[in-house]
């Protein structure tokens, strides 16, 4: 496939999930045309003319009102549409008020008038407006790469001449054995089987908690719930980003601050939502299984573990019972350089978890869930509305020495932000083990370019 031709494809993913953009998402994607594709300025522009998308304002209803979605978090529908109501009589009366006098944003009074009606009726009907704030939450993540993504550091050139995001270690393309054929060889883990994988990066440790919060910092819808929310968790919350998680996000964190001395521990009870939320802001994604587990490999063949065929307690985090993670890089580097693939945290990947998957799955970059790349780019950037099972990988400190063999997987809700375990369940109350987050990967083929586009 040719440069202009992966642009193509990336636009056309980028046209079925919205079909308007800012001016200023327009000149970041002519210049992402230029600068990775290659492509002359009046070529793309072209390109994005074909698509169908359209170049102008977007309107947010809750902007037009002067309300916040913040004002109407957890209200019940009736006492929403009263606030919309007095809103919107507010808002007209004063357009009534100004006569024919022209309004800052060229229209007149009486368009702005059809506007204010149209966002009233918005936002009365519960399923208009979940369907409106489905539309904010994609405006969002288009702008991800013009605004948060330039805080982060500027990446240095490797010898490929791809910029490496920082702390992220090169994984080279090439086919592996994932699996396991151990006659013990059970569900939860997968035939033998060879797959070819694109060259991708892996973050060289799990994320962690000082990382997370500078995330949440920018990102405050994405915060620790308060405890009117914790009292209220059968209710859904209306916000941009809902409430995708079981409860006990963050659950040992203090309000937004995580506990003291912990800053270079992986971030823990975190959801699927959050953990895709948090890649995405990054600029980065969550590695599919297949690459979770040629990177933990580190280019062994065969074996049980990163390091070999037999459990080492000097090489992993794991058997602890009821205890706390440790610091992320205590523990040695596999092959590939990369700390605590296995043990500390169970780490989310981006797949559905289907048990049989790998019986029939693609030998090249499967991605269970997603048969083509662009289906996969299509969800991957309408995340929230995921609700099948998604994969964990690489046991906890909680675990035995066999979840953290890298063939073992698991399947869990998207929701869920701890693995339960039998040890943790008192005759007094159920402890929450501190025991699932996640690392990022970034890919350097067409998958990463459909990321930074949205």
């Amino acid at each position: 496939m040719s440069k202009r031709e992966e642009f193509i494809t990336a636009i056309n993913i980028l046209s079925a999930a919205s079909q308007s953009i800012t001016t200023e998402q327009r000149i970041g994607l002519l210049q992402q045309a230029v600068q990775q594709y290659g492509l002359s300025t009046h070529d793309a522009d072209e390109i994005l003319k074909a698509s169908g998308l359209i170049v102008g304002e977007r309107k947010n209803y809750f902007e037009v009102l002067g309300l916040s979605i913040g004002e109407l978090q957890n209200q019940s529908d009736t006492i929403i549409a009263a606030q919309v109501d007095e809103a919107h009589k507010k808002c007209y009366s004063e357009s009534l008020r100004a006569g024919g006098l022209p309004r800052p944003d060229g229209r007149t009074q009486e368009q702005w008038r059809t506007v204010l009606n149209q966002a009233r009726d918005t936002l009365k009907d519960p399923q208009k407006r979940s369907e409106h704030i489905a539309t904010l939450q994609t405006e969002i993540l288009l702008s991800v790469d013009l605004t948060s993504r330039q805080e982060f550091p500027t990446p240095e050139k490797t010898s490929l001449g791809i910029s490496t995001p920082e702390d992220m270690l090169l994984i080279q393309a090439g086919e592996f054995q994932i699996g396991s054929s151990n006659e013990r060889t059970k569900i939860r883990k997968k035939p033998t089987y060879k797959v070819y994988v694109d060259t991708f990066y892996m973050d060289k440790y799990p994320v962690t908690n000082a990382q997370y919060k500078v995330f949440i910092d920018a990102n405050p819808q994405w915060g620790k719930p308060s405890k009117r929310d914790e009292w209220n968790r059968v209710k859904k919350i209306l916000s941009i980003f809902g409430k995708y998680h079981d409860g006990n996000y963050l659950k040992h964190w203090h309000g937004n601050n995580f506990p003291v001395g912990k800053d270079d521990h992986p971030v823990t009870h975190i959801s699927w939502y959050a953990a895709m939320a948090y890649s995405q802001w990054a600029g980065k994604s969550l590695p599919t299984e297949a690459e979770w587990e040629k990177a933990a490999r580190g280019g062994l063949t065969g074996q049980k573990y990163p390091w070999g065929d037999l459990m080492d307690s000097n090489m992993v985090f794991c058997g602890k019972g009821i205890g706390e993670t440790t610091s992320v890089g205590q523990y040695p580097a596999n092959n590939y350089g990369l700390h605590d693939i296995v043990g500390n945290v169970w780490e989310w990947c981006l797949d559905e978890y289907a048990p049989n998957y790998y019986t029939s799955s693609p030998d090249r970059n499967p991605v269970a869930g997603a048969s083509t790349k662009e289906n996969l780019g299509f969800w991957l950037f309408n995340f929230r509305t995921v609700t099948t099972d998604r994969v964990l990988r690489g046991g906890s400190l909680f675990t035995s020495s066999e979840p953290i063999q890298t063939a073992i997987r698991r399947g869990r809700s998207p929701l869920i932000t701890t693995l339960y375990s039998t040890k943790l369940v008192t005759s007094n109350s159920t402890r929450f083990a501190a025991n699932i987050g996640f690392r990022c990967a970034w890919d350097t083929q067409l998958k990463s370019n459909h990321y930074k586009l949205f």
